[in-house]
């Protein structure tokens, strides 16, 4: 259990916005004697000194409290409450009702996780409309912006809230890639007497949606057959009251190798780009990424990242994760004068030393597997985990995209390496062989 001072750059707006929303006399008799003592993914835990005030809080200032989490924008949507000695939840919030996202859909990418600064605050406010109210006001949304801007986040947190909050409507999230393949496999195996049945059947699956929702749909340039599919399904979709979300790293103008009827109808949406981030943002999105990995970053360290960073927020929490890595591996405060050895040596060896080739190689000689085996189909336990091990280090060690390291790894769907990623993260935390695995490999990686 941490110490409350860990967590007053958290708790103290979400203070301030009891002091508003809160009367004043139950303000200094409740509120001021709750003491924070842990962050449970969304939730902050707080501490109360007797059973008689957890009783009254959770009668009388639960909603107020829960607002004013919410209000204070600090990453967190709601509180636990414990009494001060004991071990069970005097208090516990509602939680989400079970809810389980489709695999290719990362439960972490919610509007509540979303930075958001003026570079994207009317892409987020489209899209939270869009996923307030499905095919209204905006239909198709089309989202653009260059690499690493936060467009998968924005439009996979659509998914996850109508998923959620609509179960009844059918919610398909696919990537451009993906859905290519889809189409491509189809037309190879069309033969045969099921042939039709298969072609149709995959048809029907995307035409039948209530949100369609694509990402990275540039991929379907040069691609006529599978345009003239998407067009019809897009179509159909539409008249149907349907809605649809494209994102792309282009405007629809710029794709010029997409078939005019395609870049008229996405033009005929609402378009809205994303912005590189401003200084401002860049600082609350370190902030936020350090929260989620349970970190304490000095504002002056969040200060020296955020500059000269370039505009990929890939980039920049990679560079926030290196020098986290770097605090955990010499077991020493994160400062300044930290960061700037972790990123000297990222720069002045990692650059040249620290690939794709050489995360595959450290993995395959730790391992004693062959490189044919990272980025084959086995589905064998003794590959899988190296492989995933791979997908998890590339995504801390490398500020490449999802969808290069996929390529670099057999040719695999951004979503995989999402899935892999996780996975590993979430086995870190729960298995210490696991844990201390991926800490060797990395020192291998750091170390050449």
């Amino acid at each position: 259990m941490a110490e409350n001072g860990n967590f007053d750059f958290l708790y103290n707006p979400i203070k301030e916005k009891m002091r508003e929303l809160i009367t004043h006399i139950n303000y200094i008799t409740y509120i001021e004697k709750l003491v924070p003592v842990e962050i449970d993914g969304r939730y902050i835990i707080l501490e109360t000194p007797t059973e008689s005030f957890a009783t009254y809080i959770t009668g009388n200032l639960a909603e107020k409290m829960r607002e004013a989490i919410i209000k204070a924008d600090v990453g967190l949507t709601d509180f636990r409450l414990k009494v001060e000695g004991s071990e069970g939840y005097a208090y516990n919030a509602p939680d989400d009702g079970g809810y389980t996202p489709p695999a290719n859909v990362d439960p972490k990418f919610t509007f509540d996780s979303f930075v958001v600064g003026k570079n994207n605050e009317f892409v987020h406010a489209a899209a939270l409309s869009v996923a307030n109210d499905p095919a209204g006001t905006y239909n198709p949304l089309f989202i653009y912006g260059g690499t690493g801007l936060g467009k998968t986040h924005l439009i996979q947190a659509i998914a996850n809230k109508i998923i959620k909050e609509k179960p009844n409507l059918k919610v398909i999230y696919v990537t451009c890639e993906q859905f290519v393949n889809e189409i491509i496999d189809n037309m190879f195996t069309s033969r045969g007497p099921d042939a039709r049945d298969r072609g149709n059947k995959l048809r029907q699956h995307y035409r039948n949606a209530d949100v369609l929702i694509i990402d990275d749909i540039q991929f379907i340039e040069h691609k006529k057959a599978v345009q003239e599919e998407f067009f019809h399904t897009f179509n159909e979709l539409v008249s149907k009251g349907k809605q649809i979300v494209i994102s792309s790293d282009h405007p629809p103008k710029e794709l010029t190798a997409l078939e005019e009827r395609l870049r008229t109808r996405f033009s005929g949406g609402l378009l809205f780009d994303i912005q590189p981030p401003s200084y401002e943002t860049k600082i609350a999105i370190l902030k936020r990424k350090a929260f989620e990995k349970k970190c304490i970053v000095p504002d002056d360290v969040l200060s020296f990242l955020a500059k000269d960073s370039g505009d990929d927020v890939r980039t920049l929490e990679g560079r926030l994760t290196k020098v986290i890595f770097a605090s955990k591996l010499h077991e020493v405060s994160i400062t300044v004068e930290l960061a700037k050895s972790a990123l000297n040596e990222a720069v002045s060896e990692g650059k040249e030393e620290i690939t794709s080739e050489s995360v595959i190689s450290a993995v395959t000689s730790f391992y004693r597997i062959n490189k044919e085996d990272i980025v084959g189909k086995s589905k064998k336990k003794e590959i899988v985990i190296p492989r995933q091990i791979c997908c998890y280090l590339m995504c801390e060690l490398l500020s490449l995209p999802l969808i290069s390291i996929g390529k670099e790894l057999g040719g695999r769907d951004h979503t995989t390496i999402l899935y892999s990623r996780d996975k590993i993260d979430e086995m870190c935390r729960v298995n210490d062989k696991i844990a201390k695995d991926v800490d060797d490999i990395k020192n291998i990686i750091l170390k050449k």
